[in-house]
């Protein structure tokens, strides 16, 4: 029975990805942690700690092939624990003097959380690949729309004229930004957890450290200099990573769902034959991969909220903040994956429409330009004078109905200071871009060749 959208067939496309699901299933959850079971006893074993042979067996039998998982779950609800149901299944599969020296030295919280580490740089692989497949179509969009004249808005109105070009940018810079924050926590988060009960190590015996740099080593990850079983900022901090990233998906999503509006049609999604808008309304093209983008990462954002709450833990271990992680990571990962992968085909398959843009620009027929106007002039009578007259000017002109080139020249004292031709190079939006150019130059050539790009 399906009760959720990552697994309805209908509904878990727009949640999630393949891949992410399967990273997040139990049966790959549950593997991760007879990975490290097998670990532990594979580096015991080379310690002189356990026999050889029990380790062997050990590793042999920690696949989840081999498992019950029915059998599995009747346990856990009968003796109310996670991880034990799970090894007396192994035990099966091991001789007596094999078994033991399964989970010598462990706690179920040294399992559980390598086991979600594990999860997690497995979908942190994924996350960058699709980052890059974000950031590449940016940089295209940025670098084939850089002199496409459009309206920028501030407020929800127009302001001032850019390119979409230097949109597109900024939102590649931010992603870069991103793309540097992975790299930077990733010695932080992808760690082993080697701690025993209250993380003194006391279980594992003299040898811990190395034994924990062992299992570490054979797990691809780093060891700790100190138990961290009560402080989830390494979990918190990249959930809270994929909420950013995520948030600017969302923004991206957003803007280009308002820019697809038919009063602006600027841009469009790209379309499929079949694609249908409405049960009812059968002209309707709806921006639906641009909403379910900004859609989406409303829940990330809530559950990075919940991993802020799960840091804040009793004593050296606290089940009630500790197990919300095992809601809301996977459930992060899987909408962060979703949100990344449907960016990319937005993006990709996006129309840029320069004559509406244009046309755009035009609407309010020059007075997009009253600030460079107002510093061109206030350089020659004084910036307060600049603003009355270019005041007077602008609602004269627009409540009459002219241009802005009209209302100027309808201005005895503007209209003394410039001639026609100055007026008509001053009212061209064009002319007056600023640095958007070089500054979306600055950011290609930095991003050219860029180690995060080629994920």
């Amino acid at each position: 029975m399906s009760v959720s959208v990552f697994d309805m067939t209908t509904m878990q496309h727009l949640w999630s990805t393949p891949e992410l699901r399967e990273i997040f299933c139990e049966t790959n959850r549950l593997q991760k942690w007879l990975d490290f079971e097998a670990a532990l006893a594979k580096v015991q074993a080379r310690l002189g700690l356990i026999p050889q042979a029990a380790a062997d067996e050990i590793v042999a039998a920690c696949r989840i092939e081999t498992i019950d998982l029915e059998a599995v779950a009747a346990d856990v609800r009968r003796i109310k624990h996670t991880l034990v149901p799970l090894l007396k299944q192994v035990q099966k599969n091991l001789s007596k003097d094999g078994a033991e020296y399964l989970h010598y030295g462990a706690t179920t919280q040294d399992v559980v959380d390598t086991g979600l580490i594990l999860q997690l740089k497995e979908a942190d692989a994924i996350f960058r690949r699709d980052l890059a497949a974000v950031g590449r179509e940016l940089a295209r969009l940025a670098g084939e729309h850089r002199d496409t004249v459009m309206v920028g808005r501030t407020h929800g109105v127009q302001a001032l004229p850019i390119t979409f070009g230097h949109k597109c940018a900024i939102w590649l810079d931010e992603l870069s930004r991103h793309a540097r924050r992975l790299d930077e926590c990733a010695p932080r988060v992808f760690v082993c957890m080697v701690v025993g009960a209250v993380g003194s190590q006391a279980s594992y015996g003299p040898r811990a450290h190395e034994i924990e740099k062992g299992v570490a080593e054979e797990l691809g990850l780093g060891a700790t200099d100190i138990s961290w079983a009560p402080s989830r900022d390494r979990v918190a901090e990249y959930v809270t990573l994929l909420a950013m990233i995520a948030g600017t998906l969302s923004k991206i999503g957003n803007e280009l769902f308002n820019m697809q509006r038919n009063e602006f049609a600027e841009v469009e999604e790209g379309f499929t034959e079949g694609k249908l808008g409405s049960s009812t309304m059968p002209h309707k093209r709806n921006p639906v991969a641009a909403e379910n983008v900004a859609m989406l990462s409303r829940s990330v954002r809530y559950n990075a909220a919940m991993m802020l709450e799960a840091m804040v833990q009793e004593h050296e271990r606290d089940g009630i903040a500790w197990k919300s992680e095992w809601k809301s990571v996977p459930e992060t990962c899987l909408v962060t994956g979703a949100i990344l992968f449907q960016a990319a085909g937005l993006l990709k398959g996006l129309r840029v429409n320069q004559d509406a843009m244009a046309r755009n620009v035009d609407m309010m027929k020059g007075y997009l330009l009253s600030e460079r106007v107002m510093l061109e002039l206030g350089d020659k009578v004084g910036k307060n004078t600049a603003h009355e007259w270019l005041y007077e000017a602008s609602m004269s002109g627009i409540e009459k109905g002219l241009s802005f080139a009209d209302a100027l020249r309808a201005h005895h004292e503007v209209a003394d200071v410039f001639t026609d031709e100055e007026i008509e190079k001053l009212t061209e939006p064009s002319r007056y871009l600023g640095a958007v150019g070089e500054s979306i130059d600055r950011v290609l050539a930095r991003e050219t060749g860029a180690a995060w790009l080629a994920a």
